[in-house]
């Protein structure tokens, strides 16, 4: 199934991704080749904002799993997001890319806060927008952020580059029936509990019709082929665009 016709999007970059084949921080040739992607999507003409998760440096959830303050561990979550964001931008402006950092934790030394004409107005200029710091509240994921944005910026969709090629119906690490879902509704993702992004960004897109499509963005090159509808992905949009709709297997 084919997406509408897209001018801008949200690209949604799980942290784990930057670490590359590192066990822990930023690997700078992983987010360089990152950054071609992004440069690459970009020259079509589409308008990009761009939000990073920050599990390579450090997760909230998993501060507080050991016992530290949940809050506290989740504005550390944060800061871990703003220092992707800050590489990102460094690896996209090398390529020429002219980018802006956003940051829902104002930090005005190193990046601009979160204003939302501000932002629509670099993107007009063909510029790159990353936002960090997810909602600037602590209790919301970088997905809620960035499902938060993408609504506030209209984007046409959200898509969520991680290190699986889809949604499926189980963990396809764990069980060898899992099937992969070409497209699925919203409402199924939920009561099925797919873990595709967390409850409440599925809902923020579903109630402001914004597509998700998730693939694999560790395939050199995979980011152009999905926004092209020739790669491995699966959307995630209302049952009535998901009628026609087919499952692929594993």
């Amino acid at each position: 199934m084919a997406l509408p016709r897209l001018k801008r999007i949200l690209l949604k970059l799980s942290g784990e991704v930057l670490m590359g084949n590192q066990p822990f921080g930023i690997d700078p040739e992983f987010v360089a080749e990152m950054a071609k992607e992004v440069k690459q999507a970009r020259d079509t003409g589409l308008e990009i904002c761009l939000v990073i998760g920050g599990g390579n440096i450090f997760r909230g959830m998993a501060g507080a799993a050991k016992g530290m303050d949940r809050a506290q561990a989740d504005y550390m979550g944060m800061l871990a997001t703003v220092m992707n964001a800050l590489a990102m931008q460094n690896a996209l402006e090398q390529l020429g890319v002219h980018t802006r950092v956003q940051s829902a934790i104002q930090m005005d030394a190193v990046c601009e806060p979160v204003i939302r004409r501000r932002a629509e107005r670099h993107l007009e200029k063909n510029r790159v927008v990353i936002f960090a710091a997810g909602v600037g509240s602590p209790y919301f994921t970088t997905d809620s952020g960035a499902a938060l944005r993408a609504a506030e910026m209209k984007c046409d969709a959200l898509f969520k580059g991680t290190s699986v090629d889809g949604v499926y119906s189980a963990d396809p690490k764990t069980d060898a029936d899992a099937v992969r879902y070409d497209t699925i509704d919203y409402d199924t993702v939920l009561a099925n509990n797919l873990k595709v992004m967390d409850a409440s960004a599925v809902a923020l897109c579903r109630d402001n019709a914004i597509p998700i499509v998730v693939f694999s963005i560790r395939e050199k090159g995979n980011l152009a082929q999905v926004l092209s509808g020739s790669g491995i992905r699966t959307i995630v949009q209302g049952a009535r665009q998901n009628s026609q709709g087919t499952r692929e297997g594993a």
